[in-house]
């Protein structure tokens, strides 16, 4: 019986560039389509439901942001990775507060990229181990079977990073977390990021469930240090 392969979407508009990434997953046995425009890459994610979007940030028509942000609310367990810019620090925050997983800075390593898209598939198939005993904590409730989580009986979207996150937060209610700890629970110790991820993804968490995320309530920040889950 065949295995199925990983499904990637690659939207680049320089076709060069988009021809040697889409050629290296190949070779990586990842099944590659392959999208030019903005409007393109909407019309095929919604029509062949890949599992991976590698979306590059400048675009004709309707560029990355606005593809990360329509995709996100469609498809909330698609992997999204940005290409951005060098020097581009706006543009990655940005593509992170609008749901995006990680990002790749041009140029790079076709190797480097492959091993983001399998660090994140690994991150999903851990967050996805039978469990049998949902995560709750007053009125939040984290069902590990179905990967779903509610407030106050309300299903509330998360991304696959962000339901990892919240899942390290709700494992370990009053425990202080340091940074290094969080960022290495989730994307992995050998993962070639900024510290600056987590925070962005903190402040994407707490939109979603704090009732004022200017005074947070579940997740404070513990200065100089990390951030905790509240046991109040």
């Amino acid at each position: 019986m065949n295995e199925v392969k990983v499904k990637v979407l690659v939207v680049e508009d320089e076709a060069s560039i988009r021809k040697f990434i889409a050629i290296n997953l190949e070779r990586s046995g990842f099944d590659v389509l392959e999208a030019e425009t903005g409007e393109k890459a909407v019309e095929m994610a919604e029509a062949y439901k890949p599992d991976v979007l590698v979306l590059d940030v400048m675009l004709p028509g309707i560029d990355g942001f606005e593809v990360c942000t329509r995709l996100r609310d469609r498809m909330p367990e698609l992997i999204i990775i940005m290409l951005t810019a060098r020097g581009q620090d706006i543009d990655k925050i940005t593509g992170l507060e609008l749901g995006a997983d990680d990002y790749m800075v041009k140029p790079f390593n076709p190797r480097e990229l492959t091993a983001r898209i399998n660090t994140v598939l690994r991150r999903m198939e851990r967050s996805k181990l039978p469990e049998d005993v949902p995560l709750e904590y007053k009125n939040l409730v984290m069902d590990l079977k179905s990967q779903k989580f509610f407030k106050d009986g309300r299903e509330i979207e998360l991304t696959p990073t962000e339901f990892s996150v919240l899942k390290m937060f709700m494992s370990n209610v009053g425990r202080a977390l340091s940074r290094n700890e969080l960022f290495n629970s989730v994307w992995g110790k050998n993962y070639f990021g900024d510290l600056k991820t987590l925070d962005v993804y903190i402040r994407r968490i707490r939109e979603k469930i704090e009732e004022d995320p200017s005074k947070p309530r579940y997740i404070e920040t513990v200065w100089g240090y990390g951030y905790r889950w509240c046991d109040k």
